[in-house]
């Protein structure tokens, strides 16, 4: 069971296999409600950062890019997809916040991915629901946070808004024009795994600040 979900995730970041796979057994709707399925979850669902999220927009673009799917079409079913699942998340986290807060660990469930996303959001304010577009784990968990600590919905809807369109637009067309350069084709996975650290540099940043404001203090209590 494991291998056949780690099969599949490997399949949605592999242009040739999950064009092969969209001409098959996902062919038509099926496959654009099985993509817009995956990124409601992937933001929507507390469950959902397992799920590829950059990295998935960009092979949707290659693929789009080689004519397989239709790039506007898809730009407006996921950041349809995106917004609602935020909107799920926000009022998640409105309403069963502070249990979930106290929840223990468990294989799909980490507090510290949840802590991690309140220092986030503590630190930014409501920029980080557009910072956390761009940030694995932190998008996943950062409406929940918003709702939690009560933010404007109106507010979230706003700053949410701009944050959905820029993710998806700008991965989506990033792998539609790289996607036709041969040395993006020969060598997508580096390309793929580029992506995904371009994507964690906001939270490395983060790390190695938290870090060096930690060593004055320890310095300062020794």
């Amino acid at each position: 069971m494991l291998h056949s979900l780690l099969d599949f995730l490997r399949t949605l970041t592999a242009p040739e296999r999950l064009i092969h796979l969209l001409s098959t057994a996902l062919s038509g709707w099926l496959g654009y409600a099985t993509l817009t399925a995956i990124v409601f979850t992937e933001t929507g669902l507390l469950v959902g950062f397992v799920l590829p999220g950059d990295s998935l927009l960009f092979t949707i673009g290659v693929v789009a890019g080689a004519g397989q799917l239709n790039l506007l079409v898809m730009i407006v079913l996921l950041t349809a997809a995106c917004l609602a699942g935020d909107w799920c998340g926000y009022l998640l986290g409105r309403r069963a916040g502070p249990a979930i807060f106290k929840r223990p660990d468990s294989r799909f469930f980490k507090q510290e991915h949840l802590q991690r996303t309140h220092a986030f959001y503590e630190k930014h304010g409501g920029k980080t629901i557009i910072y956390a577009k761009f940030v694995p784990v932190i998008r996943t968990f950062a409406p929940f946070v918003a709702g939690v600590a009560n933010m404007r919905y109106r507010s979230f809807i706003s700053f949410d808004v701009f944050g959905a369109i820029g993710w998806v637009v700008s991965m989506t067309v990033l792998g539609s024009l790289l996607g036709k350069i041969p040395l993006v084709q020969h060598n997508f996975e580096k390309f793929v795994l580029l992506v995904i650290l371009v994507s964690l540099l906001p939270m490395i940043v983060q790390v190695v600040r938290g870090l060096r404001q930690r060593r004055p203090a320890l310095q300062a209590g020794d």
